[in-house]
């Protein structure tokens, strides 16, 4: 049997010069937690897998709201393995994210590697709105199989709007079922780690990044928007963290440091 399951959470200023969160709704193998910051002014909530999911059928969805001013951290306590399930009519399971960033607003999405499993179909779509002002910085890593083994079917979409118009619509998709190519030296080259690093900033609108090499298999492409994507290849999933990782420490040091900024280094 399949679960149906939507988590919720919800952060907002709490007058102190802190965030609160007034809304954290766990559900099936969705447990939210609120976790201590190491970012000053900063919540934080941990997602922590209480069951095996998503199994083929399974229908899970989180959706967090950051609000005016907030400044929120998402992640996870461990990687979510899609897995293969027992249900005959080989439906796909569906893992959908809704994200809502308000004026003023910095959400850190952080989640844990996603691994597809082999014999896994999984469907995955993000969907984030950001307010004009908002801040994002948001970390997408997908493993290609467990070790030893080959990778189920996966499809991710990661759609991004700002002010109500496109910033970034993007899909990808691996394994049986796949446009073909997929795994050829044009896309993958062999490597069964992926890895997307979205940052989006005021700031980018007075001075945008140059798009360049990161490394032999990473790029930074700035967006017609203010905000920049890298994405990598790599061999695994230790070295796509640590590319990703660096990506990002070098990027918001780049940004301006005063207190306004909406970023804590």
């Amino acid at each position: 049997m399949s679960v149906r399951a939507t988590a919720r959470l919800r952060a907002e200023p709490d007058g102190r010069g802190s965030t609160a969160l007034p809304v954290l709704e766990s559900a099936g193998p969705l447990a939210l937690r609120r976790t201590r910051s190491p970012l000053p002014g900063h919540a934080r909530a941990t997602v922590v897998g209480a069951m095996s999911a998503p199994l083929n059928g399974d229908r899970l969805a989180i959706e967090a709201e950051a609000a005016g001013g907030a400044r929120l951290t998402v992640d996870a306590a461990a990687a979510t393995v899609a897995l293969p399930g027992a249900r005959a009519d080989g439906e796909p399971s569906t893992y959908a994210i809704g994200l809502n960033v308000g004026e003023g607003a910095t959400l850190r999405w952080l989640p844990e590697q996603l691994v597809s499993a082999h014999g896994s179909d999984l469907r995955q779509t993000t969907r984030v709105e950001l307010a004009p002002t908002a801040r994002l910085l948001l970390r997408e890593e997908q493993i290609l199989g467990r070790h030893g083994e080959p990778t189920g079917a996966l499809t991710t979409r990661l759609t991004v709007r700002r002010a109500g118009r496109p910033l970034l619509d993007q899909q990808l998709a691996y394994g049986p079922g796949a446009p073909g190519g997929w795994d050829g030296p044009a896309v993958l080259g062999g490597h069964r780690a992926v890895g997307q690093l979205l940052l989006a900033d005021p700031s980018f609108e007075d001075a945008p990044l140059p798009a360049r090499l990161l490394g032999p298999t990473a790029a930074l492409t700035p967006l017609a928007g203010p905000a920049v994507l890298v994405t990598v290849v790599a061999a695994d999933a230790r070295l796509l963290r640590a590319i990703l990782d660096e990506a990002m420490h070098e990027l918001l040091n780049g940004l301006t440091a005063d207190t306004g900024d909406g970023w804590v280094r």
